[in-house]
């Protein structure tokens, strides 16, 4: 049986201007220009400023005739269906584009200041390891089945120049999608001549082969090498867990000979495919969204806005309302009235949002700055304040998920190098003194007491506790285990030197 009944419920929703404004603080510097150049194809309302079109704009805003009140009998006779037809239709010119930010000029989300310097990144253009591995390739007799069975080797390598695809797999694949017949020794013959090639390591299947690969093109008669190459052949497994004890006494050499073996084997390249990659993905260019000065003492913050455009409302679709507002019979072009002033808007919220997120930006950073002013005068990690999200929202007036968004993925220029932003959050923790200290000041310590130790006896997880409890700071073995896990440090074993 169906009930009737009414129910109140109260709900909060974000508008289309606070959805557009949120995803926007979350986008880096480094994106930002593409975003906007996004919005800007997309409508047609929204236009890129420069310097000559204000001039222009302020020129035509100065030299427009003022009205001195006097008109002539058809001037009335049009303003007065123009009043007319304004209240039938409902459409008020001055809701859309006449309030402060007129003139057209001062439409502007403006990303410059005025001693910002324009600095373009360089970026190379060369060729890719396949690329090379190709006109190698072409230097070999081979014909036509076996050319065409290299060089889908040469495209089944990933990034680093390894085969990750089994070959018994390749024979289906060929068949299949190549229409070639062919066999497992087939390709594996194609697989060894490609191995010949050069970055020495190419075409490995495994950590193993590549570096034996690259051995194997060394001076043989060389005692370490061939000691080397016997190492990764029958002892590979005790050399990746490092552990030399069992190494010595299987292989029955001095703790000197195995020294010499291991040197020549860290001069190898565990990843021969990157030294020749594509530039586009092996270099990554971080643009600071803000830089920290330090002019004799005072911190000064600078949003960095380079290669941003500036924005305006589209001169030619404001001039088209105006003329649409004029026009006497507004039924017959509603349709043309409402896709403008939707993209007007659309433009405005746009440049509106731009405007809010630099702003938004700018006094994060400006709390942040100043909350740890200590550390950006003088790059000492342990002068880093415990800092949570809460503090600086509290600081701003802002919601702690702005204050999230604005620290993800946003990096800060300070003299003492380029740093994520989130990385200067960390959480609190008490000494002994009961002075709260922050933890990312625990994990400098602990990095620094791992830099000094002895690497033929390197510290471990509790001898690193007792370290730092001698230093005032009471923790225990497992949060030094997960500091230094964080931290990308191996376990001692693993940090081992002979």
């Amino acid at each position: 049986m169906l009930n009737q009944r009414l129910q109140q419920k109260l709900l909060q929703k974000l508008s289309p201007q606070q959805i557009l404004l949120m995803k926007l603080l979350q986008i880096p510097s480094i994106a930002l220009e593409q975003r906007i150049k996004q919005e800007i194809e997309e409508n047609p309302a929204l236009d890129e400023a420069s310097d000559l079109d204000d001039a222009a704009e302020m020129e035509d805003d100065y030299n427009d005739p003022v009205d001195s009140g006097e008109s002539d009998g058809d001037d009335e006779d049009k303003e007065e269906d123009f009043d007319t037809k304004n209240s039938e239709d409902e459409f008020d010119l001055d809701d859309y584009i006449d309030d402060d930010e007129i003139p057209s000029y001062k439409l502007n989300a403006n990303n410059y200041s005025a001693d910002d310097e324009k600095r373009d990144i360089p970026f190379i253009s060369d060729i890719t390891f396949q690329d090379l591995l190709f006109s190698q390739l072409g230097l070999r007799y081979l014909d036509e089945a076996q050319f065409e069975i290299a060089s889908y080797i040469i495209g089944n390598l990933d990034e680093s120049g390894y085969l990750n695809r089994e070959v018994t797999a390749m024979v289906d694949d060929l068949a299949f999608t190549q229409n070639t017949q062919t066999t497992k020794e087939e390709i594996l013959k194609m697989l060894y001549v490609i191995q010949e090639f050069d970055p020495p390591g190419v075409g490995a299947r495994n950590l193993q082969e590549c570096l034996l690969i690259q051995l194997r093109k060394k001076d043989l008669t060389n005692k370490s090498i061939e000691l080397a190459i016997t190492i990764l052949e029958r002892y590979f497994n005790e050399f990746t867990k490092k552990h030399y004890e069992k190494i010595l006494k299987k292989a029955k050499i001095t703790e000197q000979d195995l020294k010499d073996a291991i040197e020549e084997i860290l001069k190898l390249n565990p990843k021969p495919g990157n030294s020749l990659s594509d530039t586009t993905k092996t270099n990554h260019y971080i643009l600071p969204d803000f830089i920290i000065y330090n002019n004799n003492g005072d911190l000064e913050l600078q949003l960095n806005s380079k290669n941003t455009p500036e924005l305006r409302l589209s001169r030619t679709y404001v001039d088209m309302l105006e003329t649409y507002a004029n026009t006497k019979n507004k039924s017959k072009h509603k349709d043309a009235i409402t896709f403008v002033k939707q993209k007007i808007a659309s433009a405005k919220w746009f440049i509106d949002a731009i405007r809010q997120r630099q702003n938004t930006l700018q006094i994060t950073m400006q709390a942040i700055m100043n909350y740890q002013r200590e550390y950006f005068l003088t790059g000492d990690e342990i002068r880093l304040r415990p800092m949570i999200l809460k503090d600086i929202a509290e600081i701003v007036n802002l919601d702690i998920s702005t204050i999230s968004r604005v620290a993800n993925s946003k990096y800060v220029q300070t003299p003492f190098g380029t740093f994520l932003l989130k990385s200067f959050f960390s959480e609190s923790m008490q000494t002994e003194s009961g002075e709260e200290v922050s933890t990312r000041e625990i994990k400098k310590i602990l990095s620094d007491c791992i830099d000094v130790e002895d690497k033929n006896k390197p510290l471990t997880d509790e001898q690193l506790t007792k370290i730092l409890k001698e230093k005032g700071y009471n923790i225990a073995r497992r949060t030094v285990a997960k500091y230094r896990e964080q931290l990308n440090i191996p376990v001692a074993r693993l940090r081992k030197e002979l």
